[in-house]
């Protein structure tokens, strides 16, 4: 007779664990993919800014920055290359800033070049 009762025993054991665990609340979505997203989306905007600085610079009737190249990381531009002038340094910077977006421009990758020889980096 004892085995006869432990059997429906064990059964509502086994249903009643069985209800718990199917009546706690499902996992909840990982913040990292919203985070993910929101390093895309930003990702995208940077290459947006970089494209607009970069056609605005080429689009400068007084200097030539074809070999100027820009990235822009959350806002702030770098631009990395060579130009022939102080002056042109000074109007990328000015050029680069002009870009609705743009919150700081940095130029320490910039090199001047003089009679097509670079006197290095410039500050």
């Amino acid at each position: 007779m004892r085995s006869a009762m432990t059997r429906p025993i064990s059964i509502l054991v086994a249903l009643a664990t069985l209800t718990v665990s199917c009546a706690t609340a499902p996992p909840q979505p990982a913040p990292p993919a919203a985070a993910g997203s929101a390093r895309a989306e930003q990702a995208v905007t940077d290459e947006l800014l970089a494209s607009a600085v970069y056609s605005k610079l080429n689009a400068d009737p007084t200097y030539y920055f074809r070999h100027v190249d820009v990235r822009v990381d959350h806002g702030v531009a770098h631009l990395s290359g060579y130009v022939w002038s102080t002056d042109a340094i000074y109007g990328a910077r000015r050029i680069a800033r002009s870009v609705p977006g743009i919150t700081q421009v940095l130029t320490t990758q910039l090199e001047l070049e003089r009679n097509g020889r670079s006197s290095g980096v410039t500050r």
